[in-house]
């Protein structure tokens, strides 16, 4: 078994390599009869792909996606949708000196332990390359879920980038598309700014923390215990490369509050039960309460940087590598459309798996009951 696929019922399966032909998707599962084109997936490609500005990569890919099977005069079929985007700037030159030595942080020795063997022109699977892929797929879960769920809206950001953090007293929603960060604070947007031309000179690297929320979520997708919405979403974004921790709701944060403060208080609406706060991230026992749900996960720095690191070659000679080519100085910025597609799929999959087992029934809580 190779893994490449996620999903329960809406499934997506990726292929392809950094420095192949091409890279893309499989979705199977899509219910057929939804409108989707290339033209409605191509804004999100767009989003996420490289040499938009100077602090990502300078690799010049236009990302753009062909559908080559799954649809029929615009719309969905039901049946296995292809998706497949080229690759058209690889320098596998860049990647020589590295054929034999292995860059400290990176995929390339665990892949050589396993396999005995590795693409190592960026990486191959392993690059984050392969999340345009996630990405495509995601906006056919996103096209699904706009006809299915017309109020749901997913919005993904940056909070944090190193140490230095948002301040959520600043947080506005309209200041995401109006910087490089995704950054919902415009006054950290520009101290990250500084912070990122400083690391490119000195030939560094930083991480970073990114948010996701969704809301307009019914209440009642997920299960009790083997297939909890928060547990695949964490393995969700947990999957995404370089991602080292996955928080839902308060996260970690719990661990200092007592019972008191952590209890999400409930009061009767005009229009059914309402919370007074939202510690758990809108996902209890497994199961969403129809508040936003959040996730928040850490990217590690990228491992490729031009300082000299010290590593062993396959032959077991120690040395030092300095890693060239074109390469993010904090991979968390392209991270956000990716956040928001896998957001999108696990909430697609879970609403498919909940129509199928409920019909959409539900508990009635109020008068009447």
């Amino acid at each position: 078994m190779s893994l490449n696929t996620f999903g329960h019922l809406f499934r997506v399966t990726t292929w392809g390599e950094s420095h192949g032909p091409a890279i893309g998707a499989t979705v199977d599962g899509c219910p057929p009869g939804v409108a989707l084109t290339e033209a409605n997936l191509q804004p999100w490609l767009d989003a996420r792909k490289p040499g938009q500005n100077k602090y990502t990569t300078q690799r010049r890919e236009d990302d753009l996606v062909r559908i080559l099977s799954g649809t029929f005069g615009g719309r969905t079929t039901g049946t296995p949708i292809q998706l497949m985007i080229e690759n058209t700037d690889q320098r596998s030159k860049d990647y020589g000196a590295i054929a034999q030595s292995f860059r400290p942080g990176h995929a390339d020795i665990t892949y050589h332990q396993k396999y005995g063997l590795r693409d190592y022109r960026g990486g191959g699977r392993s690059s984050a390359r392969e999340t345009a892929s996630r990405v495509a797929a995601g906006g056919v879960a996103r096209a699904v879920l706009a006809a299915l769920v017309p109020d749901l809206r997913i919005s993904g950001y940056m909070v944090q980038m190193g140490p230095r953090a948002i301040d959520r007293t600043r947080f506005d929603a309209a200041q995401i598309a109006q910087n490089p960060f995704w950054c919902p604070d415009a006054l950290v947007a520009q101290a990250w700014a500084a912070d990122l031309d400083a690391l490119r000179l000195s030939h560094n690297s930083v991480g970073a923390v990114i948010e996701v929320v969704a809301t307009g979520v019914p209440p009642g997708l997920g299960a009790p215990l083997y297939a909890k919405l928060d547990s695949d979403l964490a393995a969700a974004m947990m999957s995404i490369n370089a991602v080292k921790a996955v928080e839902i709701g308060d996260g970690m944060a719990v661990a200092a509050l007592t019972g008191v403060d952590n209890a999400d208080e409930i009061r009767m609406g005009p229009k059914g039960p309402e919370y007074l706060s939202n510690h758990a991230g809108g996902i209890l026992g497994g199961i969403s309460t129809g508040q936003p749900v959040v996730v928040r996960f850490a990217v590690k720095p990228t491992s490729s940087i031009l300082t000299p690191r010290r590593t062993v070659t396959e032959h077991g000679e120690e040395t030092e590598l300095i890693t060239k080519g074109r390469h993010d100085p904090c991979v968390g910025i392209r991270a956000v459309p990716v956040a928001e597609a896998m957001m999108a799929c696990v909430l697609l999959d879970h609403l498919l798996l909940d129509r199928g087992q409920t019909g959409g029934v539900r508990g009635v809580i109020g008068p009447g009951q």
